[in-house]
């Protein structure tokens, strides 16, 4: 009885097995093998094991496009973080029919799809007749451009700050409703203020989701990709390395070097891994510490 109901239970999870090594595992396995190959003037492929690898890590360009990315996270995760928890601490405490549609509000902008997102953004940037040029030359600001040398990285920032705020506030929110109402109802008798339940109780209390958002923003920032891509034609900003996602596409259909860009393609999820687990050790500590 015990081997069939395990048989059934296999059987069921069969679909979903042929689908993950189809479409994710098999492409992977295909994608590390092209990897450890590089042309040859006489012979075609051969196998150099991890030459691209090495490669990879020392490729300036590569390495400035972690660079740009890692200090765009730097500059951009904390803001959005902040907002995020902000309004969800805020929509919580107000529980009102108006909170509700602040709630839909704030997450229609995730169910924008990034490259509308993107030219959205792009026409509200324009030089040209974008509204944000034309007040601000109103204010007396001149020559604003979003998408010179300087200015284009926070323009990249403010998209994605509009696109994932929303969808962090809900997961962020969503952790507060479950907690039980009796703490909060505790906390007033006791005299506390919104500002201190906020702080002191509900805060410590998400932090778990709190750092699940940082964690998914981590990944999300080491993989931008569409933002800077559809808006190049725009700016001389985004070079062939900006990002090493945009790298990686240039070398593989631009440049047709689809083993080094398979290299770079594991080289850059190699340096998403060691981020996060290092995101994960440091927050582990400070709340053994606490």
């Amino acid at each position: 009885m015990k081997f069939k109901q395990s048989l059934t239970g296999w059987l069921f999870m069969v679909p979903f097995l042929l689908v993950v090594l189809a479409f994710l595992v098999a492409p992977l396995g295909y994608a590390f093998y092209l990897s450890t190959q590089a042309d040859t003037l006489v012979g075609g492929q051969s196998f150099v094991w991890l030459a691209n690898y090495a490669t990879s890590l020392t490729d300036p360009v590569f390495i400035e496009g972690v660079k740009r990315v890692l200090i765009f996270g730097i500059i951009q995760i904390p803001i959005m973080l902040f907002i995020s928890t902000t309004s969800a601490l805020v929509i919580d405490a107000l529980n009102t029919r108006l909170s509700r549609i602040f709630r839909l509000i704030a997450f229609m902008p995730y169910a924008v799809p990034g490259v509308v997102a993107a030219l959205m953004w792009g026409f509200l940037y324009s030089k040209s007749f974008g509204p944000f040029v034309g007040i601000a030359g109103h204010l007396g600001v001149k020559d604003l451009n979003f998408y010179s040398l300087r200015m284009f990285i926070y323009s990249i920032s403010n998209i994605i700050t509009w696109a994932w705020t929303g969808y962090n506030m809900i997961i962020i929110y969503s952790a507060l409703q479950g907690l039980s109402r009796e703490v909060y109802e505790a906390a007033v008798v006791d005299g506390a203020s919104q500002v201190q339940i906020a702080i002191r109780v509900k805060l410590p209390a998400v932090k778990n989701a709190i750092l699940l958002t940082g964690l998914f923003a981590i990944i999300g920032t080491m993989q931008l990709f569409t933002e800077p891509n559809i808006l190049r034609r725009y700016t001389n900003a985004v070079s062939m390395g900006y990002t090493p996602n945009i790298y990686s596409f240039n070398l593989a259909f631009a440049q047709s070097q689809f083993n080094y860009a398979a290299a770079v393609s594991f080289t850059l999820a190699l340096v998403v891994f060691v981020l996060t687990y290092i995101f994960m050790s440091v927050s582990r500590r400070k709340a053994k510490s606490q």
